[in-house]
């Protein structure tokens, strides 16, 4: 897994490494990897991980061919303008 530091901006690099490593699963293997698991309960695990992608899989499926509606989208994010600034009145004597 590769990230590039680009002007020498380390923080973001690492909140795009952070950002990989959880998309690709990482963390979660290293959580499972902690202590022992019984090769039953990791039938059983990956047993419903296969059933949950399979159902990820029909259901986007389904809404490609329509027979299930799709689901809202999500409003983009939009930035307010920025407020005008307020010179301050210097009092006059």
């Amino acid at each position: 897994m590769q990230v590039l530091v680009r002007d020498n901006n380390v923080e973001q690099a690492l909140r795009v490494l952070k950002k990989k490593m959880q998309r690709e699963g990482v963390f979660r293997e290293m959580k499972q990897r902690r202590s022992h698991e019984k090769p039953s309960e990791r039938k059983t695990r990956e047993k419903s991980e296969a059933i949950r992608r399979a159902r990820k899989l029909a259901r986007k499926q389904a809404i490609r061919e329509g027979l299930l509606p799709a689901p809202p989208k999500k409003k983009p994010f939009e930035r307010k303008p920025p407020l005008p600034e307020v010179k301050a009145r210097v009092p006059t004597t």
